[in-house]
């Protein structure tokens, strides 16, 4: 299975067995989810390059988490953001793949309109090996 694809599904289903995450959201998808009612969370895009050496095939994945909320500041917000970091460096591999380093990217959080609520969003650089 390809490292995008693997390591994807372990931070999905890691996200969803975070109790405390899940408490506070009422949906994790992997994709987009046109009918989600906030607040809810989607595991975005996944990149990969290769991240390789002589005798070692690896990949060094930039995934995305996103989370939506429509209250009327970012409190809650902030602190469901603050269970996603916790959670990915939890993660240690996918099928197939050993996750070698997490390390977070950058992140934002910005009003995504008057009515439309706040938008946290998370980038993470993952690196991996096959094994």
């Amino acid at each position: 299975m390809s490292a995008e694809v693997a390591v994807r599904g372990a931070v999905v289903e890691a996200l969803r067995g975070d109790a405390d995450l899940m408490a506070g959201l009422n949906g994790l998808f992997d994709g987009a989810s046109g009918r989600a009612s906030a607040p809810y969370g989607v595991v975005g895009d996944c990149v990969a390059l290769d991240w390789g050496a002589k005798d070692v095939e690896g990949r060094e994945l930039a995934l995305t988490v996103s989370l939506f909320d429509a209250g009327e500041s970012p409190a809650r917000l902030a602190a469901l953001l603050e269970r996603v970091d916790p959670v990915l460096r939890a993660v240690e591999g996918a099928e197939g793949w050993r996750l070698v380093s997490v390390r977070l990217a950058r992140s934002r959080v910005a009003r995504m309109g008057a009515r439309d609520g706040w938008q946290a969003l998370v980038d993470y650089r993952l690196r991996v090996v096959r094994g």
